[in-house]
């Protein structure tokens, strides 16, 4: 990986925010937003910006399994992490769904569903940058 992708990806990661205090993106909405449409929009531009973040650490991430898979002669990183990427957005999906019900069809349904995916999303890019070669 050329050291501009590595400062590329430490920007990124700094873009999507990493602190304890960005746990919760609703709450980080509600300090600057009033209203819950106010917050449901700024909870849902963190739900972009963490998604494109994600297609950009997934691109490093697999560009450093196909570096790994021609260095070891093997095609089992890419594969790996292909499958390991499917499951994690299935379990995303089905997880905040269930974040989202125990809200019982209320005004705050669709911003905790938006909020689970953001945490989840920021996890994953976390997870997906810790094994860059």
């Amino acid at each position: 990986m050329t050291r501009f992708a590595v400062a590329l990806a430490v920007t990124l990661l700094a873009m999507v925010g990493w602190s304890a205090a960005s746990a919760d993106p609703s709450f980080e909405c509600s300090m600057n937003s009033s209203s819950q449409v106010e917050i449901g929009n700024c909870v849902g531009e963190a739900e972009t910006t963490v998604n494109q973040t994600i297609e950009v650490a997934l691109r490093f991430a697999m560009e450093s399994a196909a570096e790994l898979d021609a260095a070891t002669e093997r095609d089992t990183a890419v594969p790996a992490l292909k499958a390991g990427q499917s499951a994690w957005e299935i379990y995303r999906d089905a997880h905040c769904e269930f974040v989202g019900s125990t809200f019982g069809g209320g005004s705050g349904t669709e911003i905790a569903i938006r909020s689970c995916r953001v945490e989840l999303g920021r996890a994953r890019v976390k997870e997906l940058m810790s094994f860059l070669q």
